[in-house]
Formats: C-alpha cells, structure tokens, sequence
C-alpha cells in the first residue's frame, strides 16, 4: 500500500441525505453525518483491490470541517487521497466540493484488519 492513491464520488443531493431526515438538524441541506459517509466511501474506494485476501479496512478516526451547505439537488464530488501508511493505519485526506467551492475538508483515518478476526471480536 503506497500514498498517493486517490478516489473521487459524486453525489446528486436527495432529501434523504438531509440534515432534516438524519435528525440533525431543522433545515433540508446535506447533512454532516452523509458527509462524513460520503467521504469514509471515498477513502474505501481510493484503496479498493490494494488489500490483501481476507484484509478489509475500518475507520478508526474521522477529523472533519464542514464549512458550507450544500442543497437538494445540488451534486457534490468528495475526494479522497492515501497521504500516509504508518504500518496498519492509512491517513486520508478528504474533501467535498459542490459548484461554489469547499463544502468540507478533513483527515481519515483507516486501520487494516483481517476481516474474520475482527468480526470475532464482535
């Protein structure tokens, strides 16, 4: 696994992805929990076919700034890159942009895990 792998998701913004149907909040705009899903889709997918048999990923850390709204209707495009690999942990940074500019900006943090193992810990 090397830095520099990337990944890029485009989404068409439902009423269901709002801060209203997540019960988060009281206004039809995307919602930070769908960013923060969004973008944990991204850093999965920026690794997809890298892992070895049986390896899967999960998050262990997400940092994110959610800086504007972003409205039904509205497509928005996350990014994720593979910056850093410090043994099982693969750093992410992410992002999400609509039409205007910067939507949100932050880090992820995944752990490498033997998939059969973790779900025994369960």
């Amino acid at each position: 696994m090397q830095p520099g792998l990337v990944a890029r998701i485009e989404l068409l913004v439902a009423e269901e992805d709002t801060a209203v149907v997540a019960r988060t909040g009281d206004v039809s705009v995307l919602s930070t929990p769908r960013v923060i899903a969004l973008v944990e889709e991204t850093a999965v997918a920026a690794v997809a076919g890298r892992l070895d048999e049986g390896e899967t990923t999960v998050s262990m850390r997400v940092q994110l700034d959610h800086l504007t709204p972003a409205a039904v209707g509205d497509t928005v495009t996350a990014g994720a890159k593979l910056e850093k690999v410090e043994g099982r942990r693969l750093i992410f940074s992410v992002s999400v942009t609509d039409a205007r500019g910067l939507v949100a900006a932050g880090k992820i943090t995944r752990v490498i895990v033997d998939r059969a193992r973790f779900l025994d810990r369960s």
